[in-house]
């Protein structure tokens, strides 16, 4: 079992990481002269919303004393004590003795596969230098050419000098950022004030609406990546502003929505899904002003906050919608959850949003919760966190490719074990570049089918967006419109009660576009998608073919849908086999 991820202390070295805690640190490095931490402005009420992982502040390096770590603060070595003593304390009161944590032991876990962290994305392929693996004796260093790159700051690619749009996204080189001049000129300070006021009001005076509600707040844009380093971290505030920035110009968000008010997840709610002592690991990270919990799981003194906001948004939505003070809604927020889980914080997330959301909709009385994740990766944490529930189905569509796309897990077998076999189903793509009709294709043919015979009460949609057209992680060419119309067929489950959580989703126009098109589908609007002339993929038959013979022994009613698929991809294989005889001849 995977033990809890405690913040790493950060040194200098290429990966601006430390396989280890800070005691770690220590132990191996007497001297300890490579551990760093950056500042940042302290000033956050002033300037919350120019907050962006774009804007990095610079790094502040001390020569560590022998046998100490110098952690250098413009203002403090540490957060006060003041801060979290009373979190803490909650904690500990509620904390599991035999939760099966050994507070001496620690240990990493982490999958590191080439292509799967972020410090892999930005070298490979024609970013590598080209040189000959078997004879490079004549190559000098002095002599290599440095090609100048510059990174996309809608999707943070890197591009070649002299290449004028992103080769990913198509985006200009000198491209205003999307969402930032649009999100303060709708949310400045006075505005943002005024409608968490107003919301509060109308939250605690409803007793029973048909509105959308959003879920959102600005300090989960503290969050963000504080160490300078050679490229932009894809998981950046900007997400959040460019989403919100859409929805506003599209006269959504504010004035259709229904703004929930934000608070903290309590400690007791985090303990129904995550180890005590991962709980204490992610509190922890607030000490200091940079840390990480794996190589692409960055930290800073906001993290632990932004993720207790953003669980405890998930909660009351979620609550919010079985009570039926909303019929829908759709949280806005940041850091993603779907690859936490119970005692692990990787792939960008900290706390799982999606399944603090279910566990609280079964506590306002829900008994069946549904999660269909179409994030292009795997919700490894949310399928660990059920795979032994069976009143909590979760469906998850995504990029597998035989394990070798991150995080690896999500293979077609893995239906769940013991009580829970059969309500995880896993739809693995074995490629990329699936779009609408392979998804819609898969919605029609897998996931309404067993998420009708299942007859949830709620809905639950863990929505990443990385599976869109231009996204720099996902490769894959989903459409706005494509994630409406899944949208929209999930509508007629649970008797709409529908709720949408953000996970993944790097590309910031796309997210933008994705998201304003499925809140309108929230409020009412059926998109234009015709579902009449569905053409999947070979790859998206063969995958859904795979998946129905095996969860065809939980679900019975998709056997009509499994002979008539087979019998297609029979046909398609004789074709092809017709085919190549004629070219061999």
């Amino acid at each position: 079992m995977a033990m809890p991820s405690e913040p790493l202390c950060m040194t200098g070295q290429k990966d601006g990481s430390f396989a280890g805690n800070h005691k770690m640190c220590h132990e191996i490095n007497h001297d300890c002269q490579n551990c760093f931490s950056s500042s940042q402005d302290k000033n956050i009420n002033s300037s919350l919303e120019e907050v962006s992982s774009l804007c990095y502040a610079q790094n502040v390096m001390e020569e560590g004393a022998i046998g100490g770590c110098n952690f250098v603060n413009i203002e403090a070595d540490f957060v006060p004590e003041s801060k979290k003593a009373i979190f803490m304390q909650n904690l500990k009161n509620d904390g599991n003795a035999d939760d099966g944590s050994n507070a001496g032991e620690f240990e990493v876990y982490q999958r590191q596969q080439r292509g799967n962290l972020v410090n892999d994305l930005y070298n490979q392929e024609h970013f590598d230098d080209d040189y000959d693996e078997d004879d490079d004796s004549d190559w000098e260093p002095l002599n290599h050419l440095v090609m100048k790159k510059w990174f996309c700051g809608n999707c943070t690619m890197p591009n070649f000098d002299d290449v004028c749009q992103c080769e990913v996204c198509g985006e200009p080189k000198e491209s205003e950022i999307f969402g930032h001049e649009t999100f303060k000129s709708y949310f400045s300070n006075g505005t943002w004030n005024s409608l968490k006021h107003e919301a509060l009001q109308r939250f605690q005076g409803l007793s029973s609406t048909t509105c959308t509600a959003i879920g959102f707040d600005e300090r989960m844009l503290l969050h963000h990546e504080v160490v300078m380093k050679s490229h932009p971290h894809p998981e950046r505030p900007d997400r959040l502003k460019a989403i919100a920035a859409g929805l506003a110009a599209a006269g959504i968000f504010p004035g259709k929505c229904f703004l929930i008010p934000a608070r903290e997840i309590l400690p007791e709610e985090l303990l129904k899904v995550h180890a005590t002592d991962h709980i204490e690991a992610v509190q922890h990270s607030s000490c200091f002003l940079s840390s990480y919990f794996t190589a692409d799981t960055y930290a800073n003194e906001h993290s632990a906050l932004a993720a207790r906001i953003a669980a405890g948004l998930c909660a009351d939505l979620a609550i919010s919608i079985i009570s039926g003070k909303t019929s829908n809604g759709f949280a806005l927020v940041r850091p993603p959850g779907h690859h936490a889980g119970v005692r692990q914080a990787m792939g960008f997330c900290l706390h799982n949003n999606a399944a603090v959301a279910a566990l609280a909709a079964q506590t306002a009385g829900a008994n069946k919760v549904l999660i269909v994740d179409w994030d292009v990766h795997h919700g490894n944490g949310t399928q660990e966190i059920f795979e032994q529930n069976k009143s909590v189905l979760y469906i998850s569509l995504h990029r597998h490719e035989n394990g070798r796309f991150y995080p690896g897990t999500g293979a077609a077998d893995e239906v769940g074990i013991m009580d829970g076999k059969g309500f995880s189903v896993n739809i693995p793509w074995s490629q990329r570049g699936v779009g609408d009709d392979d998804y819609i294709y898969a919605f029609q043919h897998i996931v309404l089918p067993i998420a009708s015979e299942f007859a949830p009460d709620i809905t639950i949609v863990s929505a990443g967006f990385d599976a869109a057209r231009g996204d720099p992680l996902g490769g894959c060419d989903v459409t706005p419109g494509g994630y409406a119309q899944m949208a929209h067929m999930l509508t007629s489950l649970s008797r709409g009660k529908l709720m949408v959580i953000l996970e993944g989703g790097y590309n910031l126009r796309s997210i933008s576009s994705s998201a304003t098109a499925v809140v309108k589908v929230l409020l009412g609007e059926i998109p234009g998608y015709d579902i009449s002339n569905i053409k999947p993929s070979q790859t998206c038959l063969q995958s859904v073919l795979q998946v129905l013979k095996i969860q065809l022994k939980y679900w019975p009613i998709l056997e009509s849908n499994y002979d008539a698929i087979r019998s297609q991809w029979k046909t398609i294989s004789s074709t092809r086999s017709c085919r190549m005889t004629r070219q061999e001849s």
